[in-house]
């Protein structure tokens, strides 16, 4: 590994090599992580700060995607959304938020002044106040128009700490894939296609804070809980087969639109591998599975669906296998490659 690749910023096993080498091995045991905290000793979405009663959950994640404004959004309220649903995840209300803004010369201001306007509109929705931040301008060339990182801390009496058990059954909140379909046929040339055009096909970025009440009123059930965004649920699922035994989902149940399906097979791509920027997989105890289903229907998650289980298999340890709607079965490998460069 000579060079820096764009398939090491996708999420998937060359991120996870690039940073287990760089990062991960170089970093004392005693520094990855806060006493009695959580930080890069299992990444997660963020981490854990504990305090005398409650603990502070932070995340931070830098935006590039291409191009900037899409169908159902733009790189400014993605960047606010991203950072809120990675401490949601993780069991917190996000409280507060600060955003690092590098624009290259040249970018339009008005174009710029969408961009702020949606990132604040996200934070002021969500009741997050905005306390910081740093703004910067590069030569023209030496930046692809603009980049945000934001950084989100929440409070969570518990935090969720991504250790799925045995038993677990796996619960979707909604269709996977939107995002980055729409990403990937911009990219590709399709923004003419019917499903762009006539807004059956957009990003599904939206916040995830609806979930909060379902987590605190099953906290006690709900054993790892990730949104699904780089490397798609295909990721997220091969990250718990790790720290599992393994993994077993069921075609026929996953809520991929067709859209979605119809042009991923046309460029040659699997859905279950794009990112998706309003939805969430939780592992739940399998006796409270339905009811925490029915609940999060009720609060608006009309989509949610059991997909899977946590299952014990010597054979299959590490693995995430697929029941095919034909009956068979699959090994769903772990993201490999740029799928779709700088989708988030």
């Amino acid at each position: 590994m000579k060079f820096v690749k764009l398939a090491h910023g996708s999420g998937g096993e060359e991120t996870g090599e690039l940073l287990k080498e760089l990062l991960f091995s170089k970093v004392p045991e005693e520094l990855k992580k806060v006493p009695n905290g959580l930080g890069i000793d299992l990444p997660d979405d963020g981490a854990v700060i504990p305090l005398e009663k409650k603990n502070i959950v932070i995340s931070t994640d830098s935006y590039t995607v291409n191009p900037p404004f899409f169908p159902g959004g733009n790189i400014g309220m993605l960047s606010a959304i991203g950072s809120i649903n990675d401490v949601v995840v993780m069991g917190a209300k996000p409280i507060a938020g600060l955003d690092s803004i590098i624009v290259e010369e040249g970018f339009p201001l008005e174009d710029l002044k969408k961009i702020i306007d949606s990132l604040i509109e996200v934070f002021r929705n969500e009741g997050v106040a905005l306390v910081g931040g740093d703004f910067k301008v590069m030569p023209k060339g030496a930046l692809d128009r603009i980049v945000i990182t934001t950084t989100v801390l929440g409070v969570a009496e518990k935090p969720i700490v991504d250790l799925p058990k045995q038993g677990d059954q796996l619960v979707l909140t909604d269709y996977v894939g939107d995002h980055g379909a729409v990403i990937m046929m911009l990219q590709m040339g399709l923004e003419s296609a019917e499903e762009i055009k006539s807004g059956k096909l957009k990003s599904d970025a939206k916040p995830l804070t609806g979930l909060l009440p379902i987590i605190k009123k099953y906290s006690e059930h709900i054993n790892a809980c990730r949104d699904i965004t780089r490397g798609g649920l295909g990721g997220v699922l091969n990250d718990w087969a790790l720290n599992s035994e393994s993994v077993l989902i069921i075609e026929s149940e996953l809520p991929i639109r067709e859209q979605v399906k119809r042009y991923s097979e046309m460029l040659g791509i699997d859905a279950i591998y794009l990112a998706s920027e309003g939805s969430a997989l939780f592992s739940v105890n399998s006796d409270v599975s339905e009811d925490f289903v029915e609940d999060l229907r009720k609060h608006g998650f009309e989509n949610a669906r059991i997909i899977g289980e946590v299952k014990k298999s010597e054979k299959y340890k590490g693995y995430v296998l697929m029941k095919t709607a034909v009956g068979g079965f699959r090994i769903v490998e772990p993201p490999r490659g740029e799928l779709v460069p700088r989708i988030c």
